[in-house]
């Protein structure tokens, strides 16, 4: 069903969401021979089912929308809580309640893998959170040219949308941001502006230890703190209201190029690092370490993980793309011997020092893309009984695949944040023998379309 108000107006139904968790709707346009076709378009904020008017808005190859009207509205939509909401690009759902977030990410990941010819009913339903708002450790706030402190627009990467609150991080992370933004209004410090690369404060990234209770603020700039006099009452400041921020970095960044970088650190107060916990284990996490955001959730991702893989004191197994040891300690405690891959070599050298403050004695890391480091490994300590990947969201990719199944694990349990490229990856096994045995998605990110999954196949002899 779709009519039109005039040339770039309509009133349709929305067909289905897209795998950013968007609406999209077939509308009629005119070609340029006149002749009337379908076209998909893509309207975000909005629920299958829905019946709205929208208009077409530029660049028009984009084939973008916004809702004018909701005239029949999903019986799931609710009124969004934050106020930043449709504006900057941290969440998506919002409009959406948990209930109907959750199953909207199992049909997401049903619909996947049954895309690559995998049974559906294999899918548990989503896992949900315990608290859906407040779950973030980790943020990252960008400063606009005029000092101003937010987050991205969506659809506008250059726009920053300044913020009050934010409501899937926790309070006194806000809190803590919201002092920074003072202290730079206050002392007119000029933002980054991302097209004449001029300017001093870039971004700011707060993270938070829920089992510790350390906070972390790192201040990406262009100059040395030393040139800046106003860098002194940000530390009295942060030092006065937040005793537990335990490290106060100013990271030199004057790099063209926007990412939260640094070129030299300088502690301002502290430490260069803050300890966090993890399913029993004690972690040391700096501005650039990759940590899971939702240490709750992520929990629970650690103990399905050893519940599917079954992990044996005989046995030994390789945990790829393993990070800092987020599952290879958990895994090491359970099993003879451990390698982990990883191409990141900071993050090697932070898995070998968590191992070592955990008193964990059998592993061994290895910096190494994947499809090379598992030949070294194998070669070196033999075919693993069972093998641990948690790739980013790219996937695995075909020929890592292929060389995991060479090895001839007898179990594998594969960790995803991506079940689109996850379900391509598992069928390159199904050729060697691997049956994909169970699919547990779990909420890491309420308010978004983000899913994270757990899922283990087994080699048939």
């Amino acid at each position: 069903m779709a009519y039109r108000y005039n040339e770039n107006t309509f009133v349709v139904e929305i067909d289905h969401l897209d795998d950013r968790g968007a609406g999209r709707a077939y509308v009629p346009r005119e070609n340029k021979k006149g002749k009337i076709k379908r076209q998909r378009v893509t309207i975000p904020y909005t629920l299958p089912g829905e019946k709205v008017k929208s208009t077409l808005v530029p660049p028009y190859r984009k084939k973008r929308a916004r809702v004018d009207e909701i005239i029949e509205s999903h019986p799931e939509r609710i009124v969004a809580r934050c106020p930043h909401f449709e504006h900057c690009g941290g969440c998506s759902w919002q409009h959406l309640t948990y209930d109907a977030q959750l199953e909207q990410k199992t049909n997401q990941v049903k619909r996947f893998l049954e895309e690559q010819g995998f049974n559906p009913s294999l899918v548990q339903g989503t896992m949900r959170a315990n608290n859906p708002w407040h779950y973030r450790n980790k943020m990252e706030f960008t400063f606009g040219p005029d000092g101003s402190l937010g987050l991205h627009e969506k659809e506008n990467f250059r726009n920053i949308i300044s913020i009050e609150t934010c409501l899937i991080a926790r309070d006194d992370m806000v809190e803590a941001t919201m002092e920074v933004a003072d202290w730079a209004k206050e002392h007119q410090l000029p933002g980054y502006h991302k097209e004449t690369h001029e300017g001093l404060l870039r971004h700011l990234m707060v993270r938070h230890s829920e089992a510790t209770g350390e906070m972390m603020l790192a201040l990406f700039a262009t100059e040395s703190p030393e040139n800046i006099p106003a860098s002194s009452d940000l530390v009295k400041r942060i030092e006065k209201k937040f005793p537990q921020v335990k490290s106060l970095m100013w990271l030199e960044n004057s790099d063209i190029a926007d990412r939260a970088q640094a070129e030299k650190s300088h502690v301002l107060l502290g430490r260069d690092f803050i300890f966090d916990e993890l399913a029993g284990y004690r972690y040391r996490l700096w501005f650039d370490t990759f940590f899971q955001t939702n240490p709750v959730q992520a929990e629970k991702l650690v103990e399905l993980a050893i519940e599917m893989g079954k992990p044996e004191k005989s046995e030994y197994m390789i945990d790829l793309f393993c990070g800092v040891g987020t599952f290879s300690l958990p895994f090491a405690s359970r099993v003879r011997e451990l390698v982990g891959i990883e191409i990141v070599e900071t993050s090697i050298e932070s898995a070998k020092r968590n191992a070592k403050d955990n008193e964990i004695m059998n592993t061994h890391f290895l910096a190494k893309d994947a499809r090379h480091g598992l030949t070294e490994v194998i070669d070196t300590f033999g075919s693993p009984d069972l093998l641990l990947l948690d790739p980013p969201r790219s996937g695995a990719g075909g020929k890592v695949m292929r060389r995991i199944a060479r090895s001839k694990p007898s179990r594998i349990v594969y960790v995803s944040c991506n079940p689109q490229t996850f379900a391509m990856d598992i069928k390159e096994l199904v050729p060697f023998g691997y049956k994909l045995e169970k699919v547990q998605p779990v909420d890491l990110f309420p308010q978004t379309y983000h899913v994270e999954l757990v899922a283990l196949l087994t080699r048939e002899l």
